[in-house]
């Protein structure tokens, strides 16, 4: 693997953004016989790594590897398939410093935004130690005849799980899917984006490091073909990502009959009630908005505003927009980086122009800053958006808003709902009972009272995940875990079955079930 894809001397963007060495270390593991794939960095826009990528038969050849793991690891004891998650939590905190490096190189987005994947690892990390074997524990079931009958539920392991994680997470949404499939029993083959590659590899190096088995998860690289043969060979599959591409997802999992969860895209909606603390809202909708640059499933890209509130909002809101810190260095001192390359920022930029063009009015941003960054787009606050335009229903994944005044709650909920997705929302009332009240009215898989994404998603014991065309199945909680498992029962008849007592046939059967029937109902047994 060449260490300089041009001179140095006369290109300055021609050495490699991360160490080459590195590199060759990071995918020393990686089963890969197609051709090399080199990645650049938004930040600057510099080589970044240069990856072996994988072919069918690779992928074919990574998951015998797991499988045969596998089976050695589901009859290791929960208890100690758990502990070793204690200490990958601590792992991913020790090890942050790379892993923030990695994820802002390949990702773009600031500091901050960065360390919320290392939160969210270690926190997903520390809940299924400690209630994985809660939710994974053999559960008794009354049986068709109390004590005669003993009914037990299972969780088996699926076997095989494929995550198909995306660019816009890469560290989280690489390994927080994938430890709960190992607490359950199963093995991992990882394809992660190419454009999300290193903080993957550097993370499931920590598994190893932590106790798990070395060839317990496979990382196979490469596009979307990888991805397809991932899907093709798995026993379960979790993808995150377009709607477009997770309906294909679930077609070819559909046809080889195994299960899927996917989380999809969103056009995701925060309403700025009357009576809401702007103290409080005006920076939480901020954080909403923009963080990751809005590329973030959960981000909002609706802002709606009650009327009696909407001009006092704005007004704090725009400044608060305008002091937006940008920048794309590896530092804490920014508040908003870069897209993740080329074709989000045309998508970006093609939104807003095509919205200006039919009447929509700029507020805020709105412009590309090269000077910054080569994909950096600036905050941008729409008005006047109608749906004419292509940023009204479809999903922009940028920092991109537009803002829509409403004249009561019952607006807000049914613009809110107005949309083919349902993933995330928010609702800003100092008033909580009615903040719960419009929740419960609005279709999306999560939604948060006085806070944008994050208490949903870092509530790890609740199920997160989407409605409508956002997705299927869940992750975290009971839910997360259960999915990469088969339920079983097995019930088991003791020394009397009705069925078998002499001169209980026919007509006499029949009776002397009724009244055992009737004498559960009695008695209250479900």
């Amino acid at each position: 693997m060449p260490d300089v894809i041009a001179d140095p001397e006369t290109d300055p963007r021609a050495t490699y953004a991360v160490d080459p060495a590195r590199v060759r270390a990071l995918t020393a593991r990686v089963v890969a016989s197609g051709e090399p794939l080199t990645t650049h960095t938004p930040m600057t826009g510099a080589p970044l790594a240069t990856l072996p990528t994988a072919t069918a038969a690779d992928v074919a050849v990574a998951v015998d590897r797991a499988r045969a793991a596998q089976r050695r690891w589901a009859a290791v004891p929960v208890a100690e398939r758990t502990r070793r998650l204690l200490a990958l939590h601590d792992l991913v905190l020790t090890r942050q410093s790379e892993l923030l490096d990695l994820v802002q190189l390949e990702s773009g987005k600031a500091r901050s935004h960065a360390f919320e994947e290392v939160a969210d690892v270690a926190i997903v990390a520390r809940y299924y130690a400690r209630r994985g074997p809660a939710h994974l524990a053999d559960e008794p079931h009354l049986g068709v005849f109390p004590v005669l009958t003993r009914s037990t539920e299972h969780h088996r392991p699926k076997g095989v799980v494929g995550i198909v994680s995306p660019w816009n997470y890469p560290l989280s949404l690489a390994v927080t899917d994938a430890l709960p499939a190992l607490v359950a029993g199963n093995a991992v083959v990882l394809r992660p984006d190419p454009r999300g590659s290193l903080p993957a590899l550097a993370a499931v190096d920590l598994p190893v490091e932590a106790g798990f088995p070395a060839d317990l998860v496979q990382v196979v690289l490469g596009g979307a073909d990888t991805g397809a043969a991932v899907v093709e060979r798995t026993d379960y599959v979790c993808f995150t990502g377009s709607t477009a591409t997770g309906r294909a997802v679930a077609a070819a999992a559909g046809r080889r009959l195994v299960g899927a969860s996917l989380e999809l895209g969103g056009k995701n909606s925060v309403y700025v009630a009357d009576d809401a603390d702007l103290r409080r809202a005006v920076p939480g909708v901020l954080r909403a908005c923009f963080a990751s640059a809005g590329q973030l499933c959960v981000s909002a890209e609706r802002l709606l505003l009650h009327e009696r509130v909407a001009h006092e909002f704005l007004g704090r809101f725009l400044e608060a927009v305008s002091a937006v810190r940008l920048s794309t260095g590896l530092h804490w001192d920014a508040d908003m980086g870069s897209l993740v390359g080329p074709a989000q920022l045309e998508r970006v930029l093609a939104h807003v122009d095509d919205a200006v063009a039919k009447g929509a009015t700029v507020l805020a941003g709105g412009r590309a800053r090269p000077d910054v960054g080569p994909y950096v787009v600036e905050p941008t606050v729409l008005a006047g958006v109608t749906s004419a335009m292509a940023c009204r229903d479809e999903e922009t994944f940028g920092p991109v808003v537009a803002v829509h005044r409403v004249a009561d709650d019952d607006a807000a909920v049914a613009l809110a709902n107005d949309t083919e997705y349902g993933l995330n929302a928010s609702v800003w009332t100092r008033d909580t009972r009615r903040g719960r009240a419009l929740a419960a009215r609005i279709e999306a898989g999560t939604v948060n009272v006085n806070e944008g994404y994050a208490a949903a998603w870092g509530s790890i014991g609740s199920p997160m995940g989407g409605m409508k065309a956002s997705g299927l199945g869940r992750r975290h909680g009971r839910e997360g875990i259960l999915k990469y498992t088969e339920a079983q029962n097995v019930s088991v008849q003791g020394l009397v079955n009705i069925a078998d007592l002499p001169g209980l046939r026919g007509a006499s059967y029949a009776r002397a079930l009724t009244g055992a029937l009737r004498a559960m109902r009695a008695a209250r047994l479900p």
